[in-house]
């Protein structure tokens, strides 16, 4: 046990009521201090743990020993039987708040560990170059990272409202973030969120109206939740595209490939 104005505010405060019920009780008529006790002894075990309550449990019994010896309303018999009832309802207080105070402990303490693992995972997924959101079974983002935030245009306080995965994809519609034709965007924004709503794992790749290529992947999650991944595949994409042949490169983009159908005709 470790000496502390927690661990000693019980033994104290057990010695303090017998000695203050000891003295009065020579003046006055004093009730038995025994639920005084139980109640400081609970108190000692939420304040320092198990051994602080079982050091006010032992104290309390032999003050409440020396308090009915001394009491002059109370036989020997009756006083020993209240002595054994408090011993035995002090230490069963003092077992039960001090197994529960380390407990609680322990579980504040999983909890931080786990609040500083994830402030951890944040801040080193703030550093990577891969736009990463993790949506939970309701498809609202309960994470967002800095390279999302930066593709997009995001506003930190809408990311940190935890918005729903249809407002990322009508903000970057109303920011022009696509590239893509505006008839077209109603489209793209219904196959994404078909996409994310069965898990589909295919990989899209889209371009943003800035230069970047980014590549889409949907994965599901085992809690029900989802994690999509932009990839920045600009220098794999826009160094190969052949001028020419950008309207098939945009058709292979098309989920449904009606480009790539119209390309083929053209070219026929």
């Amino acid at each position: 046990m470790r000496f502390g104005w927690r661990a000693m505010s019980g033994p104290m405060l057990t010695v303090a009521v017998t000695l203050l019920a000891l003295l009065l009780d020579r003046a006055v008529h004093v009730p038995s201090p025994a639920p005084l006790f139980v109640c400081i002894v609970a108190l000692a075990g939420a304040l320092a743990g198990f051994a602080a309550a079982m050091t006010s449990a032992a104290l309390a019994v032999v003050g409440a020993a020396l308090f009915f010896l001394n009491h002059r309303a109370t036989s020997f018999y009756a006083g020993a039987d209240l002595v054994g009832l408090l011993a035995v309802t002090a230490f069963g207080t003092a077992g039960i708040t001090g197994l529960m105070r380390e407990r609680l402990l322990a579980t504040f303490a999983a909890e931080r560990q786990s609040h500083a693992l994830a402030a951890r995972l944040s801040a080193a997924l703030d550093q990577v170059d891969i736009g990463i959101v993790l949506l939970d079974t309701e498809t609202r983002a309960e994470f967002i990272n800095r390279a999302f935030r930066d593709y997009f245009a995001l506003p930190d306080e809408m990311a940190d409202s935890k918005p729903p995965f249809i407002a990322l994809m009508y903000h970057g519609r109303d920011t022009g973030a696509f590239e893509l034709p505006e008839d077209e965007l109603g489209t793209f924004i219904a196959q994404r969120m078909e996409m994310v709503r069965v898990g589909d794992a295919r990989p899209i790749t889209i371009k943003l109206r800035n230069g970047e290529v980014l590549r889409f992947v949907c994965a599901a999650l085992p809690d029900g939740g989802r994690m999509l991944s932009y990839t920045p595949v600009t220098d794999l994409v826009r160094h190969t595209d052949a001028p020419a042949r950008a309207d098939y490169y945009r058709s292979l983009r098309d989920p449904a490939n009606r480009k790539l159908i119209r390309y083929l005709r053209v070219a026929e």
